[in-house]
């Protein structure tokens, strides 16, 4: 087959075209007709992560810890691709995910602590502290705080101390 000059490049920039076509569409039309990227948590404290989308695929690791958010990054059929707060990726039956939202608490530093107020506002009187890696349930989220709850602390953090919630959403 004869490329030409810009044959070769012209060809790369069409398939480059063609994926992002279709990742768009993709996008559009999940097997679960919800978005993705999404925040869902764990179902249960033993959850297989598999290298691929089906029971004949090798579980790489098992998630040990119920109520732990995860993102889900892809969907084949009833199973779904997830990512953890440090960067872990695998495959999920979706059986063993909830919909009911979690956040692990970050911090620039891991001995800091992530102050929980008693309003949506710096000013208020702390009411815990929380190391980083504790997982809260996710109440509300709006104008940049989340209103958060866990054993032994009902408050508000602000959004920015969590991962599980993306940057300005809302969550009700």
């Amino acid at each position: 087959m004869e490329l030409g000059r810009f044959g070769s490049q012209a060809l790369l920039v069409c398939l480059l075209c063609v994926t992002a076509g279709m990742a768009a569409s993709a996008k559009e039309s999940t097997t679960s007709g919800l978005p993705i990227p999404r925040y869902v948590s764990l179902k249960s404290d033993h959850v297989n992560v598999r290298a691929g989308p089906t029971k004949d695929n090798d579980v790489e690791w098992v998630y040990t810890r119920s109520g732990l958010p995860v993102e889900i990054t892809a969907e084949f059929e009833n199973w779904r691709r997830v990512r953890d707060s440090e960067g872990a990726e695998g495959w999920v039956y979706h059986s063993l995910l909830s919909g009911r939202r979690t956040a692990v608490v970050t911090m620039k530093h891991k001995d800091d602590l992530a102050s929980i107020y008693e309003r949506a506002d710096s000013t208020s009187p702390v009411t815990a502290r929380l190391q980083a890696g504790v997982v809260a349930q996710v109440k509300h989220c709006g104008s940049g705080w989340c209103h958060v709850a866990g054993n032994g602390f009902d408050g508000w953090i602000e959004q920015q101390r969590l991962w599980g919630v993306y940057a300005d959403e809302k969550v009700d």
